[in-house]
């Protein structure tokens, strides 16, 4: 649920593999991925210590894509579906 003026700290170890397998996985241009190939490619990238059986990588894959894309890490295309590739 989305609280207006609230913040929440993402615990680190879990964000940082996050980004590393969307940056890895994300082409440099269009065409990028969809929501859905993203998350199939990032899965074999994330540590199992971390992510063991890919547990909440949907839920870390949406709050890394959402961050990277607003620092302009990533860009999200005007298709249907959406996708996204690296800046």
């Amino acid at each position: 649920m989305n609280h207006p003026g609230k913040t929440r700290r993402a615990d680190a170890t879990h964000y940082n593999a996050m980004k590393r397998a969307v940056l890895k996985v994300l082409p440099r241009r269009s065409p990028g991925l969809d929501y859905a190939r993203m998350t199939r490619a990032v899965l074999p990238h994330l540590p199992a210590d971390v992510f063991p059986g890919g547990a909440r990588a949907s839920w870390w894959l949406k709050t890394v894509q959402l961050d990277l894309e607003a620092k302009g890490l990533i860009e999200r295309e005007n298709t249907k579906p959406l996708t996204w590739h690296r800046a």
